[in-house]
């Protein structure tokens, strides 16, 4: 799927020479893996890792998808992602054997600064890496960027204080996504399906300024906001499936858990309800790079009290849909579509507005199959 453009550092340039690969990801017929099913979700990441050196199997025809990774796996990839150089010396743990497959890694991790130990001696070489150690791994390798604080998660609380900006610059850039219900799982192992599919999706990042779509085979752009991670996840299926570019309407002043809670009088949510001239709500990005090369527009969002959840408001204002398709997509507690297409068609009377589609929140993990039907039904 391809990624948001954002400014990365020159580390992740030179790794991105040494793993250049296509960023849009085909169908695979066969992974060469008898525990890789050609359909799975990891299944193209897996390919990727693996063609470009990065991770081999557990065998001559086993990946293991769902073995935890642990902390010198992880090491010793990005170790191979850097080129391999040398090291001043042994790496200085007790749990590091100096004829270890990973030593010289953890050494040059080490000397580094992008993978610590414990503090006592340890590194921890075979307990399994963490979701917020991977991210947090991940931004120092990339020289420890900036990153907006973005939407928080539902257990922001959780993520411990030394990894809370490296999850903020993750998942901004669509590098490890949350959980249902909009969790981060801070402390939840990665699995080696997770990691490939984490580490393919940093090194196809592309080097940029603004945030912009990548240009794609196509000219399908999905558009699209989430609160809570659940209309995100709608997303996924839609620009795997299309071969889209992507846009995510993120607000400068994102909101929180209690901003969110409609059941709390005096809420964020609420006062913006209440007030229709508080709807319009400032957006981090609100115009498109070769907007004009799109002739499908995608939009999708959560229903808030039976209208659009108002960002995409301030998307639609900014930009000119004139004799664009587009395609409304939403995610719901029971209140449906509503009469959110009609406004968009009142909005936008130069466009061409067709059928979408709306799913509840509760049956989302497994509506996969639906979105892909009326995909198919659109004949894009």
């Amino acid at each position: 799927m391809k990624k948001i453009k954002r400014l990365m550092s020159s580390l992740l340039a030179a790794a991105l020479l040494l793993t250049a690969a296509p960023t849009a990801f085909a169908a695979m017929n066969d992974t060469g893996f008898s525990d890789v099913a050609a359909d799975a979700w990891y299944a193209d990441a897996v390919d990727y890792i693996r063609d470009n050196g990065l991770m081999s199997g557990t065998s001559a025809t086993t990946f293991s998808p769902n073995t935890e990774a642990s902390r010198s796996m992880l090491a010793a990839i990005l170790y191979r992602a850097a080129g391999g150089p040398a090291v001043s010396g042994s790496a200085a743990f007790s749990d590091v054997a100096a004829d270890a497959y990973y030593a010289d890694a953890v050494a040059w991790a080490a000397e580094t600064g992008i993978v610590s130990g414990y503090g006592n001696g340890l590194f921890g070489s075979n307990d399994s890496v963490s979701r917020e150690q991977i991210a947090t791994i991940l931004w120092r390798y990339a020289g420890s960027p900036s990153a907006g604080a973005g939407q928080d998660f539902a257990d922001e609380s959780t993520i411990a204080v030394y990894a809370a900006d490296a999850v903020d610059w993750a998942r901004a850039n669509g590098i490890v996504n949350g959980k249902e219900g909009n969790r981060f799982d801070p402390q939840g192992s990665a699995t080696r399906a997770q990691v490939a599919t984490i580490l393919r999706n940093y090194m196809t990042l592309a080097q940029g300024g603004e945030q912009t779509p990548e240009t794609g085979n196509g000219n399908v752009l999905v558009v699209y906001f989430s609160a809570t991670g659940s209309t995100e996840k709608v997303v996924h299926t839609i620009a795997d499936t299309l071969d889209a570019d992507l846009f995510e309407l993120v607000p400068t002043d994102p909101y929180t858990a209690d901003d969110l809670d409609w059941t709390t009088d005096g809420s964020r949510v609420n006062a913006e309800h209440d007030d229709p001239a508080q709807r319009m709500v400032e957006l981090t990005a609100s115009t498109v790079d070769n907007w004009d090369e799109y002739d499908t527009v995608f939009i999708g969002y959560p229903i808030w009290w039976g209208i659009a959840a108002w960002p995409v408001d301030s998307f639609i204002a900014a930009n000119d849909f004139t004799g664009k398709t587009i395609v409304p997509f939403s995610t719901h507690g029971g209140s449906s579509f509503a009469g959110t297409p009609g406004t968009i068609r009142e909005l936008e009377p130069g466009a061409e507005i067709v059928d979408g589609l709306t799913i509840s929140r509760n049956s989302i993990q497994d509506a996969e199959q639906e979105i892909i039907g009326w995909l198919d039904g659109l004949d894009l």
